[in-house]
């Protein structure tokens, strides 16, 4: 009789609340009592209200309990734990949860499911198969299908993933000659998440590394390339141990290399530690730090798919968007397409942080309302209290307030509302909020992480605070705020990348949803009599 498999994750969020205490109490006790059990570190479901989750094989399938302590856990085991045992903290059948049944999973679908570095649990799991695919067919062919599923850059600026790599495809890089294509091209991950709010790319490359890894060596079959950079974050060690242990593995399988799946293809894949500047996540800047450079940006054009790392034709793509790769040629193009809404297709995981019931990840197809996402999953705020406002997609995107919550999960229509879908991270803040104090955050967090390259947004996120700190004054109310709406109008057209352009985002969204937040200092009392 095989071992009882229990799933304990070992993502960076169920660490934080004592995801390896538990696990190790679990061993322990399990060997106290002469139970043959093993315990697996898997990813995290997303559910992370419940973490440290622990799920139990079972026959009917994995029976979830969480929140698990290991101080809960000789509790559990008296209560069967490992048959799926009555329990306070049992949930029941994990796939059976609310919260996660609802969702759609296509980019997340073995997360939490796998151990995150076992290449054969991964291959077990449908992984390989879209690379497989791929490996039938001409780079043109490979560029087309992307186009065709309607698949959009997940990392904000929702650029259509198809026409960035033609354009890589087709072009020719510095060392070659005018009418032939590169000899060299790139692909670059960007894997610097650094928006509030945000832990999707974390939760990914932490739960289910392979899945990163075969997008991007799909995307250099298609455009060329044969070497690629994953750019993390430093602040996510735990991605990097789990990336670099997944690219050894797959190296030495066959996966990546010289002669990928005996093809005679190569493609070589590495990750570069960044250093902490926000500026990074912009992807000309991130090309310069990969370059051992200064992290600035660059002017454009040319851009990067032209000329791009060390000057050849580059790929830029965020982690969502090389995960969502590998199901297109696995399951076609049109089975993708065949999700969400209007020119936004597939889906899109969405992060619930901030003052939110249960919050954690939620992949669903676009087309959703944020209202539907706030109280169906979300289950509104953990203090009790209404939802005053919602900042969606970093610490860039507008406050939106009661009155859009109908707006559905679509990029043009959140741009029809003066917002932005971004990165896809939601923070959320009851009635109890200073939204003026949040305006003026989003001024200071620009001033602090301006690469300092252009004036409007070194010297105009810098004024703001200022005119900011005035108009809350109640001094010269109207003419603080023209200032103010003027300078965003400044940063807006004068910035040279989408720091200071979108910074006025949040802070004209505060002013014009919430103005009165901005005159709550009172004026001085007329003399009596």
């Amino acid at each position: 009789m095989s071992a009882i498999r229990i799933y304990v994750p070992c993502d960076a969020s169920a660490l934080a609340v004592g995801a390896d205490e538990t696990a190790a109490a679990i061993v322990a006790e399990a060997a106290f009592r002469g139970v043959d059990a093993r315990v697996i570190r898997n990813g995290t479901r997303g559910m992370l209200w419940l973490e440290p989750l622990v799920e139990v094989e079972t026959a009917a399938g994995r029976i979830a309990y969480g929140p698990v302590q290991a101080e809960d856990v000789a509790a559990l085991f008296d209560a069967d734990l490992v048959h799926g045992g009555a329990h306070e903290l049992n949930q029941g059948l994990t796939e059976e949860i609310p919260y996660f049944k609802r969702q759609q999973r296509l980019s997340f679908a073995r997360v939490g499911v796998i151990d995150p570095l076992d290449l054969d649990d991964y291959v077990a799991h449908d992984g390989y198969r879209g690379l497989d695919n791929a490996l039938l067919l001409e780079p043109g062919a490979i560029v087309m299908a992307v186009s065709e599923s309607g698949l959009r850059g997940r990392g904000g600026a929702a650029f259509p993933t198809g026409i960035k790599w033609k354009t890589v495809l087709d072009a020719h890089g510095a060392s070659a000659v005018h009418d032939t294509p590169s000899e060299q091209k790139y692909i670059v991950c960007n894997a610097d998440e650094g928006d509030s709010g945000t832990f999707s790319d974390r939760m990914l490359m932490e739960g289910d590394p392979y899945t990163l890894i075969e997008g991007m060596t799909i995307a250099g079959l298609a455009v060329g390339a044969t070497r690629g950079y994953i750019y993390l974050r430093c602040e996510y060690p735990h991605a990097h141990r789990a990336l670099n242990a997944a690219i050894a593995t797959a190296t030495a399988r066959g996966y990546l290399g010289g002669d990928i799946r005996g093809s005679g293809k190569r493609f070589d894949l590495e990750v570069r530690l960044g250093a902490g500047a926000y500026i990074c996540g912009e992807e000309t800047a991130l090309l310069e730090s990969i370059e051992g450079k200064r992290g600035q940006i660059r002017f454009k054009p040319p851009l990067p798919a032209i000329k791009g790392l060390f000057g050849q034709p580059t790929v830029i793509n965020n982690v969502i968007t090389f995960a969502s790769v590998p199901v297109i040629f696995e399951r076609g193009a049109a089975y993708y397409k065949n999700f969400g809404m209007g020119r936004s297709r597939g889906t899109l995981p969405m992060q619930l942080a901030g003052n939110i019931k249960q919050g954690g990840l939620v992949e669903i197809a676009f087309g959703m309302s944020l209202r539907e996402l706030l109280y169906d999953y979300g289950g509104g705020t953990i203090s009790g209290r209404p939802i005053r406002a919602v900042q969606v997609g970093g610490p860039l995107g507008a406050y939106m307030p009661e009155s859009t919550f109908d707006t559905p999960l679509d990029y043009e229509a959140f741009a029809a509302v003066k917002g932005m879908l971004g990165h896809g991270g939601i923070v959320v803040f009851d009635d109890t909020v200073d939204m003026a104090a949040q305006a003026r955050y989003a001024m200071e967090f620009c001033a602090i992480e301006s690469c300092g390259k252009c004036t409007p947004c070194r010297i105009g996120s810098t004024r703001g605070v200022e005119v900011i700190d005035r108009l809350c004054s109640g001094l010269d109310s109207p003419k603080q705020e023209a200032l103010l709406r003027d300078l965003c109008e400044t940063m807006t057209f004068g910035s040279l990348c989408a720091l200071g352009g979108l910074t006025p985002y949040p802070v004209l969204s505060a002013l014009d949803y919430f103005p009165e937040d901005f005159r709550k200092v009172p004026q001085p009392l007329q003399a009596a009599g």
